[in-house]
C-alpha cells in the first residue's frame, strides 16, 4: 500500500493509501468527486533551515507573478516565518540598515546609514586599486 496526498474538484484535500502507482485515484470521501495526486511534502528529520534570505525574496510586481494571490500569499507567509526566525536569532537578520551608496566605488561594498564616509571611500578605492592591480 502505498500513501499519497490528493485533492479534489472542490477543494478538499485528504490522504489515501493505493495499492501501487498506477491505480486510478479514489474518489473524494467528503464530496465523492474525481480526485488528482498532489505532490507529498516530504519531511526530513534532523535539518535546520534558515530557508529564504531577505536578498532571494521578490522584490518587484512580477517577483510575485503578476500579484497572483497564491504567490503573494505563499511569499508573505515566508516572509513572515524569516521575521520570527530573526527576532529569535538577530545573528541572522544580517545588516538592516539603509545603503546610501552602492554604485561607482562602492558596488563592492556599499555605503551603509551609520559608516564612516572617508573610511568607507578609502576602503572601496583601496578595493578596486587592488582589483585592477590583479
Amino acid at each position: 500500500m502505498v500513501l499519497h496526498d490528493f485533492t479534489c474538484e472542490q477543494g478538499h484535500r485528504f490522504e489515501a493509501g493505493v495499492p501501487s502507482m498506477t491505480s486510478p485515484d479514489p474518489a473524494c470521501p467528503a464530496c465523492g468527486s474525481a480526485t488528482r495526486r498532489r505532490p507529498s511534502r516530504l519531511n526530513i528529520g534532523g535539518r535546520a533551515s534558515t530557508g529564504v534570505p531577505r536578498e532571494r525574496m521578490p522584490r518587484s510586481w512580477e517577483g510575485v507573478g503578476r500579484g497572483d494571490r497564491e504567490t503573494v500569499a505563499h511569499w508573505r507567509s515566508v516572509a513572515e516565518q524569516r521575521e520570527k526566525l530573526e527576532e529569535r536569532h538577530p545573528e541572522l537578520a544580517g545588516d538592516r540598515r539603509p545603503v546610501l551608496a552602492h554604485e561607482g566605488v562602492f558596488a563592492g561594498r556599499p555605503l551603509r546609514a551609520g559608516d564612516d564616509v572617508a573610511a568607507s571611500l578609502a576602503a572601496a578605492k583601496a578595493a578596486k586599486a587592488a582589483e585592477a592591480a590583479s
